[in-house]
């Protein structure tokens, strides 16, 4: 069975969560604060965590700099807060995606379902190289062609990770900003102009002339080999 960390101080939704997600036949854990929650990873590691940043003991993003010391495991931030701001800051330390309170349930599960999908394929993902750096899927790393790691922020992993998974292929806008920002956000192209230059700075010889994060006018990007 696949196991759920829950981490929510809320009981009355903490229960909630807990009673769909065994009905759908997942095994489940849950934390009230920050240390439990961490203490209940460390002892059996969660295949996906669903976290709310409000905790009474830490905010959430600690949460996550614990877990992301050790575990590559999806985490699905739950919050009140709705602000860009408190989003970005969770998704740059590690989160996988947020969603904001008040949600659906249904949305939810959509989206557990979905971050399980993607940590699925990653187990068996390959290794991408081009001239300027090499793309390792599934253990999340990027070298220059040195073969130096190359430090990513989490958001620009994700963005990276799928264009390369998308070899080739021209991938819209829209469909880039849902998968890494949410549905909420598939009109911010501004958001896409930034992370690819960032992208391109670390990544690319000619971050001017780029060969390989290559930019569609008025479509969306593609990432190309060689």
């Amino acid at each position: 069975m696949t196991r759920v960390l829950v981490v929510e101080d809320e009981p009355g939704l903490r229960r909630a969560l807990a009673i769909n997600l065994r009905a759908r036949q997942y095994e489940v854990a849950v934390a009230a604060d920050g240390a439990s929650a961490l203490a209940a990873a460390s002892r059996q590691p969660p295949d996906v965590v669903v976290l709310d940043l409000g905790l009474p003991d830490m905010d959430g993003t600690e949460v996550i700099a614990g877990l992301r010391g050790w575990s590559r495991a999806p985490i699905i931030v739950l919050s009140a807060r709705a602000g860009e701001p408190d989003k970005v800051v969770a998704l740059d330390a590690g989160a996988d995606d947020y969603v904001t309170k008040p949600f659906g349930m249904d949305e939810l599960l959509a989206r557990l379902r979905a971050a399980l999908r993607r940590s699925a394929t990653a187990q068996d993902a390959p290794v991408v190289a081009t001239e300027a750096f090499t793309v390792d899927l599934a253990a999340k790393t990027v070298k220059d062609r040195s073969g130096e790691p190359v430090r990513l922020t989490p958001t620009e992993w994700h963005l990276l990770e799928v264009l390369v998974r998308n070899q080739g292929k021209l991938v819209a806008h829209r469909q880039l900003l849902n998968e890494v920002w949410g549905p909420r956000y598939e009109t911010e192209n501004h958001y896409l102009r930034v992370y690819v230059a960032q992208l391109r700075r670390k990544l690319e010889a000619d971050p001017s002339r780029p060969r390989h994060l290559i930019t569609e006018p008025g479509i969306g990007y593609r990432f190309v080999v060689a």
